[in-house]
């Protein structure tokens, strides 16, 4: 009889009446500080916790639990184990997520803003904390405010390591080719055996209309890097160049010296592209 008790206090705890409808209409990047529920899966469970900002790791989730809609509305709630807590990355995608209204805070337990969150506050003027903000607004597709935040830290170090890199894919995004030229080319005279600044300048080439410019590079990367990471990337963004000018025969004779469409990853694009460029020739 105890432990029936027990399971019916247990349950009485953790149902709550939908009276606001959950909203999935935010972004998760948009949801920093905030608590949020995620879409359900296909058994109808849907995961929730508090967002905020790792100065390592990004944009990170503290896993809370989960929970069920019954068919009378009702939220059952399972909370994560107590002293168990579960950090998750979370990583650039179209899904959209519902804050969780005030209103239910009682019901979910939860204070608006946890306790342990002190701990990744601090220092949040930091280069370090900044860089990161940036960089992960860069990742989430919001240059314009991860460019806000790297210029931030351009103004306490200009130098600091990956920093004009980093607001090169900024202009990049930000459909601003030539600023990222030019801030590229200081930091290759910062580190000129980086092969990530290298693919960024490339890039930012071809998006200038500055094929010749993009092909040099291409060759001297080719030629003095050592790091090959991004060969592959490289070629593709010169095919893309080809087809954009409608150039089938300088597309066909890239393909037979890169080898690009052999790569799993572009391969199927460059398939599609040289369709399109055969019809059109």
């Amino acid at each position: 009889m105890k432990t029936f008790i027990l399971i019916i206090s247990f349950f009485i705890s953790i149902c709550c009446v939908a009276q606001d409808k959950l909203n999935f209409n935010s972004k998760p990047i948009d949801c920093e500080n905030k608590w949020v529920v995620f879409s359900s899966d296909s058994f109808g469970s849907y995961s929730y916790g508090f967002v905020y900002m790792d100065s390592q790791a990004g944009l990170t989730l503290d896993f809370a639990g989960s929970l069920k809609i019954n068919s009378n509305e009702k939220f059952l709630i399972s909370k994560n184990e107590a002293g168990r807590s579960m950090k998750i990355r979370l990583q650039p995608n179209k899904s959209l997520v519902a804050i969780i209204p005030e209103s239910y805070f009682a019901e979910f337990d939860i204070s608006k803003t946890p306790d342990w969150l002190k701990a990744y506050q601090e220092d949040e003027n930091s280069t370090n904390r900044l860089f990161i903000w940036g960089s992960t607004y860069n990742i989430w597709n919001e240059c314009a405010k991860g460019l806000t935040y790297l210029e931030k830290v351009k103004k306490i170090d200009p130098n600091y390591k990956g920093l004009k890199t980093e607001i090169a894919f900024s202009y990049n995004c930000l459909k601003q080719p030539q600023n990222a030229i030019n801030i590229l080319k200081e930091a290759i005279k910062q580190t000129p055996d980086d092969a990530y600044a290298y693919k960024e300048l490339l890039y930012s080439q071809v998006h200038n209309n500055q094929l010749p410019d993009a092909l040099k590079t291409y060759y001297k990367i080719e030629k003095d890097i050592t790091d090959k990471t991004y060969k592959s990337e490289n070629a593709f963004n010169i095919l893309c160049a080809f087809y954009s000018q409608n150039n089938l025969k300088k597309f066909n004779e890239w393909i037979n010296l890169t080898q690009i469409d052999k790569d799993d990853r572009f391969g199927p694009y460059v398939e599609k592209f040289k369709k399109d460029l055969e019809k059109l020739n």
